[in-house]
């Protein structure tokens, strides 16, 4: 497992890394004292676990946190108070550490993160070897080829799977559809759709075609589809 230790204690800093160390399969790439300086190398450089302290100068644990939530990254906050516990686990966090950290503690917290990188791993191989998806359309739970989706949009609380021959009203959030979704197929354009990559049939400015229909691409999402697009 790769890690990031970020802390402006340096005695904190230091105690974590003599700790990782004793752990056969656990790597710190980089120890950093700011938010901030982990936030802009994970930008570049994605690591499988984060021990976060909270109370830092400028950008703090929790607000990191929530704005890297949008990459598979296993949180371990580190910090010398209890009162964020609560703040903490809605984030999702893999455990909270309360300084000073002892081994054992920290061998526990480890092994928690190691568990959830496990269930991610075993979850990403049943996305790749499943070509189908079940979801519940008037109270009919219904098998879906993946193959056939040839989008999905958000419509309030529903999510609209469009399909050539029919469409399917779901009810739930298009990030709820996009995890389930694989990620080698499905790509996200819009807060309000995602779509089937190899379903499109022409790129046009602010937007593309898919089965004659027009989809807009939101400034934030087109680099990703550029990136993810074959273009000879």
């Amino acid at each position: 497992m790769t890690s990031l230790i970020v802390d402006d204690n340096p005695i904190a800093r230091a105690t974590l890394s003599h700790l990782a160390a004793q752990v056969n399969d656990l790597d710190v790439i980089c120890e950093y004292c700011t938010a901030m300086e982990a936030y802009n190398h994970l930008q570049n450089q994605n690591v499988d676990l984060l021990f976060l302290d909270i109370e830092m100068p400028g950008m703090d644990g929790l607000e990191l946190t929530r704005n890297l939530k949008n990459k598979d990254i296993v949180v371990i906050f580190t910090t010398s108070k209890k009162e964020y516990a609560v703040e903490a686990f809605e984030l999702n966090v893999a455990d909270y550490l309360v300084k000073p950290v002892t081994p054992g503690r920290f061998l526990q917290a480890v092994n928690k993160a190691r568990e959830v990188l496990e269930s991610r791993k075993e979850d990403d191989v049943q996305l790749k070897n499943d070509d189908f998806i079940f979801v519940r359309d008037s109270n009919i739970t219904r098998k879906l080829m993946l193959d056939d989706i040839l989008y999905a949009e958000a419509m309030g609380d529903y999510v609209k799977f469009y399909t050539p021959k029919k469409e399917y009203a779901i009810h739930g959030t298009l990030k709820s559809a996009e995890e389930k979704l694989p990620s080698s197929k499905f790509v996200r354009v819009h807060r309000s759709y995602i779509i089937a990559l190899d379903k499109i049939d022409t790129l046009q400015d602010g937007g593309l075609v898919i089965a004659g229909k027009f989809l807009p691409v939101a400034d934030a999402y087109r680099k990703t589809l550029n990136s993810r697009m074959n273009v000879f």
